[in-house]
């Protein structure tokens, strides 16, 4: 057996532990620590020193978790407000993500927390490493990760119990916090987002406008953030013989320029003359690649519309196109179904929840840029086929995802629960 003991004051408790190990046959027993004086027989040592500056300056991994202590110590400060003026809550329900629940059972020891567990990171299994584009994680990303993930470990001991929107977001959870998680979806309001046969969308164009209806061929992509993560890279490379193919087709895309989730994009090369190092965002570093292969006047970015436009759109789709790394399911996957939309979706795990291929929509290998556009055009081809997925798709989201039949009773229940 291999045995490693780290004690920064080594051998500290383990000085008898630690040699009787060494001296059993078939151990080998290494300690690691900082201790000029810890040497024992027959244990090997391995000693390390902190980076100069970084106890005064914050280690890099620290940065998130200290964001959060700084906006928990501001949420304990106003907590210790309410109770001054007599405010007792029975129940704290909160996101514990960016840190504001930290402190306050600290303030009313005698309150139930309930916390949203929305994503458990990992160095392998799930966002992490999936998209071999953008390098494979370091062996640092683990140590990352896993001060990023303390946030829930801090919060889980005091926690009466867990809301995951999804089984999958569930099951990234360690073993001993999944027990007390429950899945109960946000929610979906079907009954405002519903197919519209007579549903109108103009666009403003250099050329004028053009109003679409259901007779036009349309195309549609959201994001919050037009990024790999959802897949915008592999959307857009498929878009040219996607276009190719149909030749009547417009593309619509909504999202902003921004970064939700991953790495910021990388600047401008030093080779550009003039514009070294100038940032750029992912939305036009993926048009670039493809540009000169698409018409151009076909393609509409839309950029943040409001939401009443935004669920025009899905009701004017003739197929929606959803991609996702394996992390936090979409709203707006959900709401296409709810719409009626002909969906091809990524076959990551996060989706297989809602899309059953072939007959809630149609999954595709999330790289396979080919089947992305071979997918697309067939449905595109098929009137009859995109109605019955887009009708399957809408009893799903019925059935599983409305708010007020199925959500939100079941969010009800659960702060019910927490009360006891």
């Amino acid at each position: 057996m291999n045995i490693l003991f780290i004690h920064q004051n080594f051998p500290g408790q383990f000085k008898h532990l630690a040699p009787a190990l060494a001296s059993r046959p078939g151990h080998q027993v290494v300690a690691m620590h900082i201790n000029p004086t810890g040497d024992l027989p027959g244990v090997r040592t391995v000693r390390y020193a902190p980076a100069p500056g970084q106890a005064a300056g914050g280690h890099r991994w620290l940065a998130d978790l200290q964001a959060k202590v700084v906006r928990g110590e501001a949420a304990y400060r106003c907590a210790l407000t309410l109770k001054e003026e007599g405010f007792v809550p029975d129940v704290i329900v909160g996101h514990p993500g960016w840190g504001e629940s930290l402190f306050l059972q600290d303030v009313w020891p005698q309150a139930r927390l309930g916390i949203y567990c929305e994503f458990y990171y990992h160095a392998q299994g799930a966002d992490s490493g999936f998209d071999p584009e953008f390098g494979t994680p370091s062996p640092d990303d683990a140590c990352r990760l896993r001060l990023k993930n303390a946030n829930y470990q801090l919060h889980f001991p005091g926690a009466a119990g867990g809301l995951a929107p999804t089984q999958w977001q569930k099951s990234v959870f360690p073993d001993a916090f999944r027990s007390r998680i429950r899945v109960q979806h946000d929610g979906i309001d079907t009954v405002k987002i519903r197919p519209n046969p007579g549903v109108r969308m103009t666009l403003r164009t250099r050329t004028g406008d053009i109003t679409l209806s259901r007779d036009d061929e349309v195309i549609t992509f959201v994001n919050r953030n037009l990024e790999p993560y959802r897949g915008y890279h592999i959307f857009m490379r498929a878009l040219p013989a996607i276009l190719k193919a149909r030749p009547k087709a417009r593309v619509l895309i909504v999202g902003a320029d921004g970064i939700s989730y991953g790495a910021a994009p990388p600047p401008l090369p030093a080779d550009t003359a003039g514009q070294a190092g100038a940032k750029r965002s992912w939305r036009q570093i993926f048009l670039d690649e493809v540009q000169g292969e698409l018409d151009m006047s076909r393609v509409h970015f839309l950029g943040t519309v409001p939401y009443a436009q935004f669920i025009s759109m899905l009701q004017l789709s003739t197929v929606h196109m959803y991609l996702t790394y394996p992390f936090v399911l979409s709203w707006s996957l959900l709401e296409a179904m709810s719409a009626g939309c002909a969906i091809v979706a990524s076959d990551t795990a996060p989706v297989r929840e809602a899309i059953i291929d072939n007959e809630t929509g149609r999954l595709v290998d999330f790289f396979d840029v080919a089947g992305w556009a071979r997918q697309v055009i067939d449905l595109c081809g098929q009137p009859q086929q995109r109605q019955k997925l887009g009708a399957a798709a809408r009893r799903h989201a019925q059935t599983h995802y409305d708010l007020q039949t199925q959500c939100l009773p079941g969010q009800l229940d659960w702060v019910n629960s927490l009360a006891g």
